[in-house]
């Protein structure tokens, strides 16, 4: 583990230290982009927190270089490279996108070419489980859907990126989850290239979200933009690629049926938030006969906050609903027994349920019609909280998909 904490460590302070360097130097150019008619917030907001990101990116695969555990990733070099190249087309398209707002098309086009990079040079979904068998496809067909699949992911991680610390929050999650898998992994299977790949992929991007998240966290000074959540879907992608593409159910000691379906679950569950999120907004654009991209005020986040949700009681729903499918679905693979994952998945799903539709908002001015509590500055009658939450609307805001770049609502 000496290696990983190593690489994790100095991905969260190079992200740190950048994202400082960031912030000061687009305050002093002013780099932070006009607010434009669509925008919900108010003072122009540096977005630039993914190009802070991506130094913590190369400082942590560059010492990652210098430990053993990782020697044979290096050695063959193209998988790494090739990552890294995406990771370089990612932050030149997003940073474009950040400071002068390009056309849909063109960031499709580029997410396509660091997708496809990635699966030109082995990163790439050549084999799917199926019980104790593979299923096998053509060098073609697994190309096309390795690239589409990491292209979807990165644009449901952008698509959902619209409150302080969201992205990152959900990010550490979901990867720290997946990294306890991909360890798991490889104490039954030793050394395998492909997992210790996902494994370093993981830590790599736990630490820059460890790094960004204070600059990110609500009240937020600088937001990460399309730049810091493509490359957050792009490492989140490839990580699970990797692992879901090569593994074999077959090579795991498991008793359970469904254990053997973990390497396409787990993947699936960790973003399941952000996946479901960007169906949505995809399958209601079509319907009012608009682009898949056009930007709209009606993603998941957006309806927490009508609900009378605040921005940080928002965030922290979507915090608790990563964890509780993500942490369920690894106790499958962990106890060999389906009673402690479905004891999760029940009380976390209740949990979730009441936290969601008891907004604290509601419930303090419930308990203050009873005489029960007092209601203090931020109390508001249960009858306001939709409009409270609307009225907030028009304060600050950070990115939340690929045309909607500063959708960020502040408490």
């Amino acid at each position: 583990m000496a290696p990983y904490l190593v690489v994790v460590a100095v991905a969260a302070v190079v992200t740190a230290a950048a994202s400082y360097a960031m912030l000061r130097l687009s305050r002093r150019y002013r780099l932070a982009p006009e607010v434009r008619a669509r925008d919900v917030h108010r003072t122009p907001t540096p977005r630039l927190g993914g190009v802070a990101m991506f130094a913590g990116i190369l400082a942590a695969f560059a010492i990652a270089g210098t430990q053993a555990e990782f020697a044979s990733l290096y050695e063959q070099g193209s998988r790494m490279w090739a990552l890294l190249g995406a990771c370089a087309i990612i932050a030149v398209i997003g940073v474009l996108d950040d400071l002068l707002d390009l056309d849909w098309m063109i960031k499709l086009a580029a997410q396509l070419a660091a997708a496809g990079l990635l699966a030109w040079n082995g990163v790439q979904i050549v084999s799917l489980p199926l019980g104790d068998t593979l299923v096998v496809g053509s060098p073609i067909a697994n190309f096309v859907i390795t690239v589409f699949l990491m292209t979807l992911v990165m644009n449901a991680v952008n698509f959902v990126d619209g409150l302080d610390g969201l992205v990152a929050g959900v990010a550490i999650i979901a990867s720290s989850v997946f990294f306890i898998y991909t360890r798991m992994l490889h104490a039954q299977m030793g050394q395998f290239d492909s997992v210790v790949f996902a494994s370093l992929i993981a830590i790599v991007l736990i630490g820059i979200c460890i790094g960004f998240l204070p600059f990110n966290w609500h009240r937020a000074r600088m937001f990460m933009g399309d730049t810091g959540a493509l490359l957050v879907g792009l490492l989140m992608a490839t990580s699970t690629v990797s692992v879901t593409g090569e593994l074999n159910p077959a090579a795991l000691d498991q008793k359970l049926v469904l254990a053997a379906y973990i390497p396409i679950i787990l993947p699936v569950a960790v973003l399941a938030l952000p996946l479901a999120d960007f169906s949505l907004a995809v399958v209601r654009r079509l319907l009012a006969g608009k682009s898949p991209f056009a930007a709209d005020r009606q993603h998941l986040h957006h309806r927490l906050l009508d609900m009378g949700h605040s921005p940080v009681q928002a965030v922290l729903i979507f915090y608790l609903g990563t964890a509780v499918l993500s942490i369920a679905l690894l106790l499958v693979f962990t106890p060999q027994s389906l009673v402690l994952p479905l004891a999760v998945l029940v009380v976390g799903t209740l949990a979730c349920g009441l936290v969601l539709f008891f907004p604290a908002s509601r419930v303090r001015a419930a308990l203050a019609q009873r005489r029960l509590v007092r209601l203090g500055e931020r109390g508001v009658p249960a009858a306001d909280a939709t409009r409270s939450s609307r009225t907030a609307l028009n304060r600050t805001g950070e990115a939340d998909d690929a045309d909607e770049a500063d959708e960020r609502i502040p408490e």
